[in-house]
């Protein structure tokens, strides 16, 4: 029988530079699924924060008019690559649909290289405070890996090498760049709008509040929200420490759980392709309002 920390030892008998996917996906489908989702969601929603983000994704309408289906395609793309790999034609098709929507865009290579980072310091951080047992170096170092091998199918330029190049990639980037725009918090609201349209009525404006309650002093900046009430802070990141102590006392996963078993995930009961996820935008349109500039010298080889 596989007991609690079986599986971190066998993460650490693997090599985090060689065997990076599977380590990947060992952390993130048997140890920690339902903290690394929320911890994406996290990543990105720190994205808005950044002006030249933010006001794009309010121009596009996508997660203003069209949350759930942005939400769900985001996180099926991104979970097709973890489940499949990079060199399988299910992969490398999420890949090539994340591209073909970021050419649609005006988006520069610091920008792109930021979100890439959130996605390998955010869960980090969110273990920290609120995982049943922290990141070990070797998995800290096959997330870069896994992080650097997706941007670069990417096409991102001048990409952090370690996981500590990423972090400090994204506290320079955050700190020269946040800031407030309109469209930006009309994103942020959506979001959150979105987060408490998961629940029952009664309860969004708690979860509201909860979220509200898990952002930092720069995010809160950035938004123009109030700082919740201690006692609101206090009571959320207490049951959050609550629930990783009694995970940590609980048998370990027996199976995989991947971002398309989410209750979150809510568009597709049927089924999806992953080449019909996402959008088809038309330049000069709404849904894509800037068209990219990107020379085919800088776009990646599918």
């Amino acid at each position: 029988m596989v007991q609690r920390y079986d599986r971190l030892k066998e993460i650490q008998r693997l090599d985090p530079e060689r065997d990076f996917l599977e380590i990947y996906r060992l952390t993130v489908t048997y140890e920690f699924p339902w903290d690394i989702t929320r911890a994406l969601e996290l990543a990105l929603y720190r994205t808005y924060a950044v002006p030249s983000i933010g006001r794009l994704l309010d121009e596009t309408a996508e997660l203003t008019e069209r949350s759930q289906k942005r939400y769900d395609d985001t996180a099926l793309l991104l979970d097709t690559v973890v489940e499949h790999g990079f060199d399988t034609e299910e992969g490398r098709t999420a890949v090539r649909r994340i591209n073909q929507m970021h050419r649609s865009y005006d988006i520069s290579n610091d920008d792109m290289r930021y979100v890439l980072c959130t996605f390998v310091v955010t869960p980090k951080r969110w273990l920290d405070d609120y995982g049943w047992r922290r990141l070990s170096d070797h998995e800290l170092r096959a997330f870069a890996a896994y992080y650097r091998t997706l941007g670069a199918r990417m096409g991102i330029k001048d990409l952090p090498q370690s996981y500590e190049d990423f972090e400090r990639t994204l506290d320079t980037y955050e700190h020269e760049h946040f800031g407030w725009d309109a469209g930006a918090r009309r994103v942020s609201d959506a979001t959150l709008a979105l987060m408490g349209s998961w629940y029952p009525a009664p309860l969004a404006p708690l979860v509201r509040g909860a979220s509200l309650a898990l952002l930092d002093d720069s995010l809160l900046r950035a938004f123009r929200y109030e700082r919740p009430g201690a006692v609101a802070g206090g009571l959320t990141r207490g049951a959050l420490r609550l629930r990783a102590r009694a995970v940590r006392l609980l048998p370990p996963r027996r199976t995989p759980h991947y971002a398309r078993q989410n209750p979150e995930i809510k568009g597709y009961p049927d089924g999806y392709e992953v080449a019909a996820l996402g959008t088809f935008p038309t330049p000069g349109v709404r849904g894509c309002p800037v068209p990219g500039h990107r020379p085919p010298s800088e776009l990646p080889v599918e």
